[in-house]
């Protein structure tokens, strides 16, 4: 056994690895050490290093005392570190490997081998920095950011994000979404995950409504990164969902404010044309059935609903023996009359809305052939809600009465519309207003108001 110990530190001097026997029964002293041993402590030779005792080389006592007693209880250490300090003073991280033996004299001996591991522990303690520095951006950022691993688990979140679910971090970690919101709520999330796990493509500023632990619902703004490993493999996801709740509720309430202003003009043109205002009113059920049909979000059904009510309200400027002229129009008055979609365009273009209400009124009149007013725009150049709006808008004054005419009923409506089709009216809206009135016995599918 010696013979090998005296092979192994001969044959060890220059690794950098430390080896050792040193003696711990009085008097206490190193026994055999190698010159790297020394060299790592800041000992000239190994001659320096046997005058000082193994305990005086710990800087930390409370790591002296768990070295003594591992050494007493179990008899041997395996990569225990601590701190020695070395001859001048300055810290030196090492990982001890040592067991305890006996000589024939029956002396206590310890022996084993001592590493450096000064460099791997500044790497430790840099990077525990660098993660204390981001955890600390990461919980100053008033938005909620998490990670997902490939199976769409948290592996990580901020403060915000807690405080958010007033839940406890290790409450959050592991869990999936499906532990914490509705399961339509969550299977949405869940794809949205899946769609930049497969395409590597972000999903960004998506607005939704979240239902949050507590029972109440937010409006927030989500975006989502893939998260790469060093090899650009996706491993996982970056969220960072910013809650719009209190801008959202000051945008509705922005916006209902205007409407409600709006709408003061709309009363306004009750009072001097009956007829035109419930044309619109009628128009706008319409053309909010027929959206309903297609699907549309709240926003989007406000945008048709709206533009509905007011499609007609630059007509206000046109003098009313023109509006109920009964016989036929001159040129001069036609064109009049043309005026009051760019009359009404004019009055909202500067207004701010979520969508193009200026625009759907001021398109309300094209056709699809080109032969609409009054830009004679053509096909995929009109809106589709202007599109809607022309169809409601045929369907619902031939089938009103008018001060110059009887209604004509919708079958002569659908007969009109089912002609145009494809031509001057878009075929998949005349489709939706054919099935609307055959599943109401080709009755009237609106109000009569």
């Amino acid at each position: 056994m010696n013979d090998t110990f005296y092979l192994n530190i001969s044959t060890t001097e220059n690794l950098g690895i430390g080896l050792f026997k040193y003696q711990t029964t009085p008097p206490e002293r190193f026994i055999i050490t190698n010159s790297a041993l020394a060299q790592m402590l800041g000992y000239i030779s190994k001659i320096d290093l046997k005058r000082v005792r193994l305990n005086d080389l710990f800087l930390r006592p409370n790591e002296k005392e768990k070295f003594l007693k591992l050494l007493k209880d179990e008899g041997r250490v395996k990569f225990f570190e601590a701190v020695f300090k070395s001859k001048e003073g300055r810290p030196v991280w090492v990982a001890i490997t040592a067991s305890l033996a006996f000589t024939d004299d029956k002396k206590e001996y310890l022996e084993g081998i001592i590493e450096n591991i000064t460099s791997h522990k500044e790497m430790e303690e840099k990077l525990e920095l660098e993660r204390d520095l981001m955890q600390g951006l990461l919980d100053n950022i008033p938005d909620a950011i998490y990670f997902k691993d490939r199976q769409n688990k948290i592996i990580k979140v901020n403060k915000f994000y807690t405080e958010g679910m007033k839940l406890k971090y290790e409450d959050i970690i592991g869990k999936s979404d499906f532990d914490f919101f509705p399961a339509d709520q969550a299977r949405k999330m869940f794809d949205d995950d899946n769609y930049v796990l497969n395409t590597g493509k972000p999903i960004i500023g998506k607005i939704e409504r979240t239902l949050l632990p507590n029972g109440t619902w937010n409006q927030v703004i989500t975006t989502k990164i893939p998260m790469y490993d060093r090899s650009g493999s996706i491993i996982g996801t970056i969220g960072v969902t910013r809650d719009m709740t209190a801008y959202a509720n000051l945008e509705k309430e922005r916006l209902e404010m205007v409407i409600n202003t709006v709408m003061v003009l709309s009363k306004a043109l009750e009072m001097r044309d009956p007829y035109t205002f419930n044309h619109n009113s009628r128009v706008a059920e319409i053309a909010e059935k027929i959206a309903g049909v297609l699907a549309w979000d709240e926003n989007r059904l406000l945008g048709i609903r709206l533009a509905g009510e007011l499609h007609d309200l630059g007509k206000i400027t046109i003098p009313l023996d023109i509006l109920n002229k009964p016989g036929k129009l001159s040129d001069l008055e036609f064109k009049l009359i043309q005026e009051h979609v760019i009359k009404c365009y004019d009055l909202f273009k500067d207004i701010k809305f979520p969508f193009s209400l200026a625009d759907m009124i001021h398109q309300h009149h094209e056709r699809l052939d080109g032969t609409g007013y009054p830009r004679g725009l053509k096909g995929d150049d009109i809106l589709l809600e202007a599109r809607i709006l022309a169809v409601s808008d045929v369907l619902e004054a031939m089938t009103s009465h008018r001060p110059y005419r009887e209604a004509l009923g919708i079958d002569k409506a659908i007969e009109e519309l089912k002609e145009g089709s494809g031509l001057k009216y878009d075929s998949k809206i005349v489709e939706i207003v054919t099935r609307l009135a055959s599943n109401n016995n080709n009755k009237i599918f609106w109000s009569e108001n």
